[in-house]
């Protein structure tokens, strides 16, 4: 049987039991005071489409009388049907279902090709011309807009939704472009080199190697690109001059002259306007989360 001496006069250190427990306690309050702090944020957040949920099913009469704080005396919803049948919604929900959806596939494709060959490929001048992409990203719509006017008149696209179309795709094509070579500057080149040996060539690579590896970020920018182009006013409003070209955005804004603004009615329709953004985002709320989630791995 072993036995351990201790040194008279010398002190014995016991360690302090209650130490975890109190950092314990400290992180389970900051987390509760960044719970209601984010709480607090999304209630303010939620704010502006409660007052719009109101409004919408709130009579003229009702609004004139009590304002858009007051609630409404009967279920109105001469609003939505007016709505509907004014601005031809079927069609405006198809024009903007066409032209977000087409420039999220195209944009992500030329991304992908124009990343593939700045991030992989030994394209020469590579930071210049991802500074330059960058650049092209921080340009406002206000700038381009004229040029763009001009261009389409020139070449008979004009009032077109394939010259939307085509605009989007290269502007978020720059932001995709961008952020995909950033990606694929730092990709493995052991995998590069393996596929080189077995006899991969650069498509191969492409479509064997980058993009299943690129899957869950091309995945967030199809979505990010499908609800961007989803919401642009300024350069639908410029280009898509006929009824039956325009997008939900520019509808929406048709309802409103300068003398006379029907509230409910606008209520409403941002009502209508707002559910087939919100149906896909839920639909691809997995998708955009696992898609992160990847990134941050990675």
């Amino acid at each position: 049987m072993a036995v351990t001496l201790i040194p008279t006069g010398s002190a014995v250190v016991t360690p302090r039991r209650n130490k975890p427990s109190r950092d314990r306690h400290r992180r389970g309050a900051a987390r509760w005071v960044v719970l209601a702090l984010v709480t607090l944020a999304a209630i303010a957040m939620l704010v502006p489409f409660a007052f719009m949920l109101l409004n919408a099913f709130k009579s003229p009469t009702d609004y004139s009388s009590g304002g858009p704080l007051s609630w409404p005396t009967e279920f109105y919803t001469k609003g939505l049907r007016t709505y509907w049948t004014t601005v031809n919604f079927p069609l405006k929900l198809w024009n903007s279902a066409l032209i977000a959806g087409s420039v999220a596939v195209l944009g992500v494709v030329v991304s992908l090709l124009n990343a593939y060959a700045l991030g992989i490929g030994r394209v020469r001048g590579r930071l210049w011309i991802v500074g330059l992409f960058l650049l092209a990203n921080m340009l406002p719509q206000e700038a381009l807009i004229y040029p763009l006017y001009y261009v389409a008149k020139e070449i008979g696209l004009y009032n077109t939704r394939l010259s939307v179309i085509i605009i989007f795709t290269v502007i978020q094509s720059a932001f995709g472009t961008y952020l995909l070579a950033s990606v694929l500057s730092t990709f493995p080149r052991s995998l590069l080199e393996a596929a080189s040996l077995d006899g991969a060539g650069k498509w191969t690579v492409l479509w064997r190697v980058v993009f299943p590896n690129l899957r869950p970020t091309l995945a967030v920018l199809l979505i990010f690109f499908f609800i961007w182009t989803w919401n642009e006013f300024l350069i639908p409003l410029v280009m898509l001059i006929d009824n039956q070209t325009q997008t939900i955005p520019v509808a929406l804004a048709s309802l409103q002259g300068d003398r006379l603004m029907d509230a409910p009615t606008t209520n409403a329709g941002a009502l209508i306007s707002l559910v087939p953004a919100i149906i896909f985002f839920l639909i691809f709320q997995r998708t955009l989360a696992r898609g992160i989630t990847a990134g941050a791995e990675k």
